[in-house]
C-alpha cells in the first residue's frame, strides 16, 4: 500500500489497499452506534420512572470493560483480527436486529434493555482490541498519525452530527427504527471487514502450555516496564475520572445555572463535537510543533484544565460553548497522539493486550468520576464538579513527566516497523456523548 507525503516527517494513509474499506467500516458503525446510543435512554425513559434503573442501562455499557477488558485483549493477540472482527459485527446485528423485532413487538423492557446493553459491550471489548492489532498489516507506519485522525474524526463527525440528530426523526416514524437501522451498520460494517484481503498474521512462537491468564499478565508487564506507557495511562485514566465528573453533570451545569435548558445542552454537546472534528485535523500539525507524539500531550491537557475552571466558575452559555469547543479538539488531540504513542511503543504481537489494559483503566475512571462529580454538586452546587474535574487534570499533568525527554519509540522493546492500531469504538480519554 502507498501513502501520500504530507511533510513534518508524516504521510497520508492512501484510501486503497484496504484503509478506505476500514474507514467506512467504522464510520458507518459509529453512525449506528450514534442511534443506539441516543434511542436507548429515551426508550427506557419510556419504559420505567425510576432513575436508578435508566442509569443502570448506562452502567450495563461500562461494566464489560471492566471484567472481559483484558480478556479480550489477550484473545485478540491470539486470533485472526479481521476474521475476530466481522465474526463479533455479525453477531451484533443479529443481536440489535432481535431486539428492534421485540421493539417493533412492544415486547421491550427494562431488562432486556440492560442484557442487550452488557451483551454488545461484551463483544465490543474482543472487537475494539482485534481492531488495535488490524491496522500494522493495512497502513504503513509513517501514515499512522493521519490514520488514527481520520478514523476517529470520521466516526466523530457520523456519530454526534449525523446519527444523534436523526433518533427523533426516527424515533417519530417508528419506535423500533433506529435500532433496525444499527442492525444494518452493524452488518454494513462486517461484509467491509470481510472483504479485507490480507495474510495471516504472523506471530511468534508460544509457550507450550500458555494459558490467556498469562498472556494477560505479559501485556501488564509491559506496560508497567515501559516508564512512558504507565505513566500515560496512569494520567489517562485520572484525567477520565475527571472526564466522568463533568459527563455526568453537565446537562445539571447548563440547565441550572446557565438556564439554557435543553436548547442550550445540545448546543454544548455539538460545539464538543465540533471541537473533536478540528482536533483531528490540527493533531498531526500539533504533534510536529512540539517535537513528537508523547511532548503533544503535555500543553493540552494543561489547557484543557484552565477550560474546565472556566467552565466551573464563568455563568454564560456562549463561554460554555466556546470552552467545550476547545475542550473536545484538545481531547481529540489527545486521543490521537496517544493512541500513536501507544502503537510506537508496543510490540506488534502485545498491542492487544497492552492497548486492552490501558482501555480498561481509562473506563474505570470514569464511573468513579460520575460518582464523585454527582456527589460534589449535590454538597456544592454544580459547577463544583468542572472544577474537581480541574484538579484531576492537573493530577495527570504531574504524572507525564517521563514523557517530556523520552522518544516516541520504545527503546527495549521497539515495535514491528508500521506498527499502529484501529481504534473503532474509541475508549480513550476526553469523550463526552
Amino acid at each position: 500500500m502507498t501513502a501520500v507525503t504530507m511533510g513534518a516527517g508524516e504521510r497520508a494513509p492512501a484510501w486503497r489497499g484496504g484503509f478506505g474499506r476500514l474507514w467506512t467500516a467504522a464510520a458507518v458503525s459509529r453512525f449506528g452506534d450514534g442511534l443506539r446510543g441516543a434511542a436507548l435512554p429515551l426508550l427506557a425513559v419510556g419504559l420505567t420512572d425510576s432513575p436508578l434503573l435508566v442509569s443502570l442501562v448506562t452502567a450495563a455499557g461500562f461494566l464489560p470493560w471492566l471484567f472481559f477488558g483484558l480478556l479480550g485483549g489477550a484473545v485478540a493477540d491470539r486470533v485472526d483480527q479481521r476474521r475476530a472482527m466481522w465474526a463479533v459485527d455479525a453477531l451484533r446485528a443479529v443481536l440489535v436486529a432481535a431486539f428492534a423485532v421485540a421493539v417493533g413487538l412492544g415486547a421491550a423492557s427494562i431488562g432486556l434493555l440492560l442484557v442487550l446493553a452488557f451483551a454488545l459491550t461484551t463483544l465490543q471489548t474482543l472487537f475494539d482490541n482485534a481492531a488495535t492489532a488490524l491496522l500494522p498489516s493495512v497502513v504503513p507506519g509513517e501514515a499512522l498519525g493521519r490514520a488514527n485522525a481520520r478514523l476517529m474524526t470520521g466516526q466523530t463527525v457520523a456519530g454526534t452530527f449525523l446519527g444523534a440528530p436523526l433518533v427523533p426523526v426516527l424515533l417519530g416514524l417508528a419506535a423500533a427504527l433506529p435500532f433496525a437501522v444499527d442492525a444494518v451498520t452493524y452488518a454494513a460494517a462486517a461484509v467491509l471487514v470481510a472483504s479485507l484481503r490480507r495474510p495471516a498474521p504472523v506471530r511468534p512462537a508460544r509457550a507450550a502450555g500458555a494459558t490467556l491468564r498469562q498472556d494477560i499478565a505479559e501485556g501488564i508487564r509491559v506496560l508497567r516496564r515501559d516508564r512512558v506507557l504507565r505513566a500515560v495511562c496512569a494520567a489517562n485514566t485520572v484525567a477520565n475520572t475527571g472526564v466522568g465528573a463533568v459527563i455526568a453533570t453537565l446537562v445539571l451545569l447548563v440547565t441550572g445555572p446557565l438556564h439554557a435548558g435543553h436548547a442550550g445542552y445540545v448546543a454544548v454537546l455539538l460545539a464538543y463535537g465540533a471541537g473533536s472534528v478540528a482536533g483531528g485535523a490540527l493533531a498531526g500539525r500539533w504533534s510536529a510543533l512540539l517535537g513528537g507524539r508523547g511532548r503533544a500531550l503535555i500543553p493540552g491537557l494543561a489547557v484543557q484544565a484552565g477550560c474546565l475552571v472556566v467552565l466551573g466558575t464563568v455563568r454564560s452559555l456562549p463561554v460554555a460553548v466556546t470552552v467545550m469547543a476547545v475542550f473536545g479538539a484538545l481531547g481529540m488531540i489527545w486521543n490521537v497522539n496517544e493512541t500513536t504513542l501507544v502503537q510506537r511503543r508496543t510490540p506488534e504481537a502485545l498491542l492487544g493486550r497492552v492497548s486492552a489494559a490501558m482501555r480498561t483503566l481509562a473506563v474505570a475512571g470514569a464511573p468513579l468520576g460520575a460518582l464523585m462529580g454527582g456527589a460534589a454538586t449535590e454538597a456544592w452546587g454544580p459547577g463544583t464538579a468542572p472544577l474537581l474535574a480541574a484538579v484531576l487534570f492537573g493530577c495527570a499533568l504531574a504524572m507525564l513527566t517521563p514523557v517530556v525527554t523520552a522518544p516516541d519509540t520504545g527503546g527495549e522493546s521497539p515495535p514491528t516497523p508500521g506498527s499502529t492500531s484501529l481504534d473503532l469504538q474509541h475508549g480513550g480519554r476526553g469523550e463526552v456523548d
